[in-house]
């Protein structure tokens, strides 16, 4: 099950980690999100190993990620290593081209 992260998990949980941070933000109203929702849970079920944390980020409940990151269309697709923001993506897309990019990012 994808990680839910939070305006009071976020730094603690996606920027001081050692591990790659995969953040979807969405909103229940939001038909793109819904339509990406399952390959982020595929994602998370195939990353549960510690060296990449795939979550999602109710921007309705978590204003405050939202703002920081400037966030204004979703879904945004945003992945994290170190600490700092290194791919971005707006809008639905496929999960081969997430699965490549996290690789990527993981040699």
């Amino acid at each position: 099950m994808a990680f839910e992260f939070t305006d009071s998990n976020f730094q603690e949980t996606a920027i001081d980690t050692e591990s790659v941070a995969v953040v979807d933000f969405w909103a229940e109203w939001c038909g793109p999100c819904r339509m990406i929702g399952p390959i982020i849970e595929e994602l998370a079920n195939e990353y549960d190993n510690g060296k990449v944390v795939v979550g999602k980020v109710n921007v309705d409940h978590n204003p405050e990620i939202s703002m920081k990151y400037g966030i204004r269309s979703i879904p945004t697709i945003l992945i994290l290593k170190n600490g700092e923001v290194v791919d971005k993506h707006v809008g639905v897309t496929t999960k081969q081209n997430l699965t490549e990019k996290i690789e990527a990012l993981l040699q």
